[in-house]
């Protein structure tokens, strides 16, 4: 469905963004990863699927080297079919004890990374009258969380965003649009898993399941996967009139 086109995904070399990446390269797409750790497992991944895959190690919180990013994908690949703004960091503290240089590198991060892919990778889609940009958000794009400040702000900023660039695009070919994963077993999540079942003593299906209970009345993870098939249908020409939406796959964690 996807072939001859070229993804970008940032922050994609674990977790949501791999699984969107993996998802995306199931379709025929060209894949290019950005993000830090471990590189030559991601791209054999995606290379298993018969894809080509290209790879760009831009610190997401540097204008400079995200536009050189950019050029990178236009020089090796031709064009920036699909953008994925995925890259994002945490930090949880009490506002009064947020450390401002945290501060900073969220908001650079989570938000303002989006708009430098976004204005460097548009001009071309509009001229070639088609394009996909896709901001992972999150539930706390749509909702609040105690102690996650930072993060609930840029989130915030990210949906807005969305929808701006989705009506300055809407005649175009291009369509922009959120995703808003609730809790999705990553990394970052196993952490609070561990305290949990630490601080309860209990064991770690106990402590997932009491971390879920907080928020997601499913009480199931999201998965990358499911993440990743729901990228593929805003890529397809099913979703062309999909528009500056903020899409939940939470559990019903906002239905709340």
């Amino acid at each position: 469905m996807l072939n001859g086109k070229v993804a970008l995904v940032t922050g994609s070399t674990s977790g949501i963004g791999l699984g969107i990446a993996l998802s995306l390269a199931r379709q025929g797409a060209t894949i290019v990863l950005n993000g830090f750790g471990d590189v030559e497992g991601p791209k054999a991944a995606v290379t298993a699927l018969g894809v080509k895959v290209g790879y760009h190690g831009a610190d997401m919180s540097k204008p400079a080297e995200i536009e050189a990013m950019m050029a990178y994908v236009t020089a090796e690949f031709g064009a920036c079919d699909i953008l994925v703004n995925n890259a994002g960091i945490q930090h949880v503290a009490a506002v009064e004890d947020f450390p401002p240089e945290r501060w900073d590198a969220i908001i650079a991060i989570n938000l303002s990374s989006a708009f430098h892919t976004t204005r460097l990778a548009l001009p071309g889609m509009k001229q070639r009258g088609w394009g996909r940009i896709l901001n992972l958000a999150s539930v706390h794009g749509l909702v609040a969380s105690a102690h996650k400040s930072a993060y609930v702000a840029a989130k915030h900023g990210l949906i807005g965003f969305t929808k701006a660039v989705a009506l300055e695009a809407a005649t175009s070919g291009v369509t922009v649009n959120a995703i808003c994963p609730g809790w999705v077993l990553t990394p970052l999540v196993q952490k609070q898993v561990d305290a949990r079942a630490a601080a309860d003593g209990v064991d770690m299906e106990e402590g997932k399941r009491r971390l879920l209970a907080e928020k997601q009345p499913s009480l199931r993870f999201t998965t990358p996967e499911q993440l990743g098939e729901l990228a593929v249908f805003l890529c397809s020409d099913a979703a062309s009139n999909v528009c500056g939406q903020a899409w939940s796959l939470d559990g019903g964690w906002t239905a709340q």
